[in-house]
This record gives C-alpha cells, sequence and structure tokens, in this order.
C-alpha cells in the first residue's frame, strides 16, 4: 500500500480491480487521478446497457406480398393499414412487395414469416419458388395466404401449375367464382386451433367470391373453417357442398394458413376476421410445432 501513496484500503482494490479491466499498470491508474466511484458507476452503466439489449425481444420481421389496384385495392389497402396498426402494439416490422421476383433464399432469410395477400401463386420465378418451398418444408418461416393464393391453374400461358404448391393446398385446383359477391356465414370447424381463439362460433362474411374447386381439401389438410353455403345471401348455382374456407397443412414444418377470404374491405370491420388473423400472425411467427 505505501507503494502507491494515497490508495488505501478498500480504494486499493477497486482501483486495481479496474485497472485489471482496463488492463494497465496501477501506477498508471493513480497518476490519471480518475475517481474510483465514477468509474465503477460507468461501468455499471455499460454492463446494464448490454444486458439489456441482449435480453429485450427482437423484433419480428414479416414480409407481405401484394397485387396491388385493380377490384381488390380496397381490401389490400385496408388490410395494409390494419397490419401496420397491429405492427406497433404487438412489436412486429412489414415489408411490403408487389412483385415475387425479390424471393430467393438468401431474401426469406431476413424474414419470420410471409403474408401472401391477395397475390396469386403464378409468376414467380423457378428460383423464387425454390426458396419458398424450402422456407416452408424446412420450417425457416410461417406463412398466411389470402384469396387470392389458390388461384391455382394454368392462367397465364407460360406460367404451369406450381405442383408443390397445389399439394401445399390440398391437392385443388381452381374452377370459379360468385361474380356477382355475396354474404355467406363463416362456421368454425376447429375450435381447439389456436387461429380460432376467441373467433365466434359463426360469423358473417360479407361481399366475397367464395372461390370453388374441383374438389374439397378435406383430409389432405386440416380443416379449421367451412362456408355455410345456405347462408349466401345471392342466388347461385356455384357450390362446391363441402365448402372449407381455412386450413392448414401439417405435412410441412413452415407454420402455415389460407385464408379463402379477402375481396372486400369491410372485412377488416368484423372483429371475428380480425381476431383470427392477429391469431394467425401470433401462431405463424411460433413457427416451431
Amino acid at each position: 500500500q505505501q507503494e502507491y501513496g494515497e490508495v488505501r484500503g478498500s480504494s486499493y482494490l477497486q482501483e486495481n480491480f479496474l485497472c485489471f479491466i482496463m488492463q494497465c499498470p496501477a501506477q498508471e491508474y493513480v497518476r490519471l487521478q480518475i475517481n474510483t466511484m465514477d468509474m465503477i458507476r460507468m461501468i455499471l452503466t455499460v454492463v446494464a446497457l448490454s444486458l439489456a439489449a441482449a435480453c429485450s425481444p427482437k423484433q419480428s420481421e414479416i414480409l407481405v406480398l401484394t397485387e396491388r389496384g385493380g377490384q381488390h385495392g380496397p381490401f389490400t389497402d385496408a388490410a395494409l393499414e390494419w397490419l401496420a396498426e397491429e405492427s406497433v402494439e404487438n412489436g412486429y416490422n412489414i415489408t411490403e412487395i408487389n412483385t415475387a421476383d425479390p424471393i430467393t433464399r438468401e431474401f426469406l432469410e431476413r424474414f419470420d414469416a410471409v403474408i401472401q395477400l391477395d397475390y396469386p401463386p403464378f409468376g414467380w420465378t423457378e428460383e423464387g419458388q425454390q426458396a419458398f418451398q424450402e422456407y416452408i418444408e424446412e420450417g425457416k418461416g410461417g406463412w398466411i395466404g389470402f384469396h387470392h393464393a389458390t388461384l391455382i391453374g394454368e392462367f397465364r400461358e407460360g406460367y404451369p401449375i406450381w405442383e408443390w404448391f397445389r399439394e401445399l393446398m390440398g391437392g385443388i385446383t381452381y374452377r370459379n367464382y360468385i361474380a356477382g359477391l355475396t354474404d355467406g356465414t363463416m362456421v368454425v370447424e376447429d375450435e381447439t386451433h389456436p387461429v380460432m381463439a376467441g373467433v365466434s362460433p359463426t360469423t358473417i362474411i360479407p361481399d366475397d367470391e367464395f372461390y370453388i374447386y374441383d374438389k374439397s381439401p378435406r383430409g389432405k389438410v386440416r380443416i379449421l373453417a367451412s362456408v355455410d353455403e345456405d347462408s349466401y345471401t345471392t342466388e347461385t348455382d356455384i357450390k362446391m357442398g363441402d365448402h372449407p374456407v381455412v386450413w392448414t397443412n401439417e405435412d410441412v414444418k413452415g407454420r402455415n394458413l389460407y385464408i379463402q377470404m379477402g375481396h372486400s374491405p369491410k372485412l377488416l370491420e368484423n372483429p371475428d376476421f380480425t381476431q383470427m388473423l392477429r391469431n394467425a400472425i401470433d401462431w405463424v411467427l411460433k413457427n416451431n410445432r
């Protein structure tokens, strides 16, 4: 202690401890005449801030693939506005793209989930298709698809059916839709699934097209809800009999959900629909089953 002059008792221990952290000789530390307690406070502050940063939850990143404009434009606009509000309240970030061209393996690595918001399953690059297939099959992220996501068929020359995606959707092929629109009653079939928590057993879906397919996907996917075709408010022969409208494919690792509705912005005013969507986002972000 005499060697260091003014350093005495516990101060000696504190200062030499700080010197050890700062990797400097004790003599040099004394010459700097740094106030010991101030230095301790500074180090503790830095440590506390570092721990806080390490422990704070990472914000989830969601990619939203949209097809802007057209008759579905108002629904897309309303859904994006709703998502923006939800992202602030629930701590996730939204990135919107209007074409599938940017999608690659490296691009998808940035995102915890993909929302295919009224965007069709054709016109994707081969690289994008393969990247998305790996993303879902290997559980790298989750997926929610709306409405146009089941426009599965040869709609445009040069765009063959994406067979893997068709199987993901239950092996279906799009056939027709109710062009004049109709209200219909959605009936929850699987109230035990997290996506349906807090959703009423039945709810009115306004002004929708209710796509029909060559067959029901039932048996190949887990059906969460269907539409009661007898509840249609428009006279139409465009019916399936067994008509699922919300389902998930449990044969892949990535959590996924298809919601057939997605035509009218009125959907975002329906508390059961928004509850289902909120649940769906939370569920796919927790991607490990």
